[in-house]
């Protein structure tokens, strides 16, 4: 378990930047690493070694790739060495046991040893990043590394560690050594992890509290309106995570791009997948969309690559049928977009192809939840039934109005929209800080009386 929001909010982070500006510019790096590898170890003390080993395979394929540049075949055999290497890293500890259980099933006279691997925090996005560099190296889109702490730094660095967003080397490479802390940068980015605490806090927790509920109940209302409070549950639970990796790396002089941009005012499925998680689809299209042949090859090749690359993707999420059934969904809907459906889409009023989005990431969303493929399917008929809610259930839904409404607005630009015609004047600036801290006393007050409630994304 990693450090309790308390712990976190009042402890880590005020020590963690004591320490940091009290230490000379040039050794900063070195207590980024330090504090990065203590938070990781508080949760996952087994793992921190092979982190550390993750950090050393990709500098040390780095190195290799740069130095032997000239003997093209020796740098191209470290780079599929180093990302071989870290997708057995990343199968091994991920896909395992999932695979085992699988020919387990299929071959049931055959007694298969079945591993209990239990899964590194947010390994998914470090080996991710890891494979970045040395692909960017390889490629000359990145400078080679060659101090192991500041690499060292990049894999570990503590605000998006856990869940993202997926951070390309090549986007920090010059941060990670000539980067200068400013007030305005820093206080923007307390202002936006409160943000992103308030979106965790007050919006996505309360919406899981409505999901968990609703999941129990009768009748198609309760199941539509379930599924749309998890949708919004996920939104804000890692947009919000985002937000505050983001607020944080400011107080350290670091600026990560955004991760999400209000995916649910999509009017198509591919324009939601331009919005959501923006660091993952922005990977899978860098490093195997393109490398694929991307749309370069022809319908055939672009749709076989398309099903491979939302195949994958789904699989990132999790080892478990329904993810890949996830993946392969939303390939199928955007082979589908790209084959016809988006010059049909252009030509219907906005309203519906926004309801056209919405319904298909919402049944998208019951693929993602449900991992047990009979509970999956039940939930389907309750969602095409017509059968009534119960009272109690209505009556729950009811008490949870005011909150949805507030929800729904926030996942649109509206406010963001508002707050920008103030900017410039004296006014905005104390707003700010005096909306930044009531948020922040209001998500005080919800997380003491709260259980831990981890980020949704921590488990991928």
């Amino acid at each position: 378990m990693l450090f309790s929001s308390n712990v976190f909010l009042y402890f880590y982070i005020p020590i963690v930047l004591a320490l940091y500006f009290i230490t000379p510019r040039k050794a900063r790096n070195v207590v980024l690493f330090l504090v990065s590898l203590f938070f990781y170890g508080w949760g996952e003390p087994v793992y921190v070694l092979l982190m550390v080993a993750t950090i050393a395979l990709n500098y040390i394929c780095g190195a290799i790739i740069h130095s032997r540049k000239a003997a093209q075949r020796s740098a191209k055999a470290a780079l599929i060495v180093g990302v071989v290497l870290n997708i057995a890293i990343l199968g091994f500890f991920k896909y395992a046991t999932f695979l085992m259980e699988s020919l387990q099933a299929l071959l049931p006279m055959v007694k298969l040893p079945i591993p209990e691997i239990s899964l590194p925090i947010g390994i998914s996005f470090y080996v991710f990043q890891s494979m970045s560099y040395i692909i960017d190296v390889y490629r000359d889109d990145a400078p080679v590394q060659k101090n192991p702490i500041t690499f060292g730094t990049y894999v570990t660095l503590f605000p998006q560690l856990i869940a993202g967003p997926i951070v390309r080397y090549a986007d920090v490479a010059q941060q990670l050594q000539h980067r200068r802390e400013k007030l305005e940068t820093f206080a923007s980015g307390i202002r936006l992890f409160v943000v992103g605490l308030a979106k965790k806090v007050l919006l996505a927790n309360q919406m899981g509290a409505l999901w968990e509920f609703l999941q129990g109940q009768s009748g198609a209302l309760a199941a539509w309106v379930g599924i749309a409070a998890y949708a919004l549950q996920l939104y804000f639970d890692f947009s919000g995570y985002s937000d505050m990796a983001i607020g944080l790396g400011r107080l350290f002089g670091f600026e990560f791009l955004i991760n999400f941009n209000y995916p649910y005012i999509s009017k198509s499925v591919t324009d939601f997948w331009r919005r959501w998680h923006i660091s993952l689809s922005t990977w899978f299209k860098e490093y195997v969309y393109i490398p694929l042949g991307g749309n370069r090859k022809g319908l055939p090749r672009q749709i076989l690559n398309l099903l491979v690359v939302w195949g994958l993707t789904g699989l990132w999420h999790g080892a478990s049928w329904n993810f890949l059934l996830w993946g392969l969904y939303y390939g199928i809907l955007l082979i589908i977009e790209k084959v016809f459906l988006l010059k049909v889409l252009e030509k219907l009023p906005a309203v519906l192809r926004h309801i056209y989005s919405i319904f298909a990431v919402l049944l998208g969303w019951a693929l993602f939840f449900f991992e047990d493929m009979t509970k999956l399917g039940a939930f389907f008929t309750r969602l095409f039934s017509f059968t009534a809610t119960g009272e109690a259930a209505l009556l729950h839904m009811a008490a949870y109005v005011p909150l949805f409404a507030v929800a729904v607005i926030a996942a649109t630009p509206l406010g963001k929209c508002l707050w920008a015609k103030g900017e410039g004047k004296t006014w905005h600036s104390w707003l700010a800080l005096a909306g930044a801290a009531v948020l922040l006393l209001l998500c005080v007050a919800v997380l003491v009386s709260q259980s831990y409630n981890p980020f949704i994304y921590f488990r991928f």
